[in-house]
């Protein structure tokens, strides 16, 4: 039965797509059959996996509103053992659409049902806001990992992200875990920047990764050449920083392996 988790943080531009997509790749490069939902109307995750979103006919859209079998929209990807749950323009109007269905926000769980038994891990890339579609991927998931960027405004609304999910443990899903905390976008070489990840190691302890990813160039380029970085130059300090943080996610995993299955 695979393990459904949710990369979310309601403020854009921290590097959370980047982290699902990496982290998604390199967990499949050790054989974990993995499924990459993309749940954000902005296609990131699609288009940074060699898809064009303007030629995505079957989405995660398809599934969620009209009933369409999964397994008719899942591809597979440019990665062994990696399949992605595509997004495309459709998906912008779903916020509305679930408005009138019943039970709305466990819609993707449904959809997630049967599906996770064919994954070792299902990742879901939450959009930028805590909208239906955010709220569908936290009652669907079992954990959350929160992407922050190591700079002051990604502590505001923070506290807002953490209040949802509280609600969200509440009122839908009681059994939903804090996965852990990913410091994105680090330098070191800044006073500001080792300041804000002291406040955010302080406040969530343990759950903070101890890899931290860095600000690095190559890890921009990959999305644009239609690959994750493991892909692109696997020699590059944020290659080499996924990498250690999968290493690290999976020694978290009980029954999980770090090295190849």
């Amino acid at each position: 039965m695979g393990k459904i988790i949710a990369f979310s943080n309601q403020k854009g531009g921290v590097g959370k797509t980047t982290t699902c997509v990496n982290m998604s790749a390199y967990l499949a490069s050790k054989g974990y059959k993995c499924l990459i939902v993309d749940l954000d109307p902005q296609g990131n995750t699609t288009s940074g996996l060699g898809f064009a979103k303007s030629e995505v006919k079957n989405s995660v859209y398809n599934v969620m509103i009209d009933d369409m079998a999964i397994e008719d929209a899942v591809v597979k990807t440019c990665v062994d053992n990696l399949d992605i749950l595509p997004s495309n323009i459709d998906l912008a109007g779903a916020e509305v659409e679930l408005v009138y269905i019943k039970d709305r926000e466990h819609v993707l769980k449904k959809v997630l049902e049967k599906a996770k038994k064919s994954y070792d891990f299902v990742t879901i890339d939450c959009p930028p806001s805590l909208g239906l579609l955010t709220i569908n991927a936290l009652a669907a998931s079992d954990t959350v990992i929160i992407p922050i960027q190591s700079e002051y405004y990604a502590l505001e609304g923070l506290s807002q992200l953490m209040n949802t999910i509280k609600l969200v443990v509440k009122h839908l899903n009681p059994s939903l875990k804090i996965e852990g905390v990913i410091l994105t976008m680090s330098d070191n070489r800044a006073i500001i920047s080792r300041q804000i990840s002291a406040e955010i190691r302080k406040f969530f302890g343990k759950r903070v990764f101890d890899t931290a990813i860095p600000r690095n160039i190559r890890l921009a380029e990959a999305p644009s050449h239609g690959v994750p970085i493991m892909l692109h130059d696997t020699r590059c300090s944020g290659a080499k920083a996924y990498l250690a943080l999968t290493e690290e996610f999976l020694a978290r995993q009980p029954g999980k392996k770090t090295t190849e299955k």
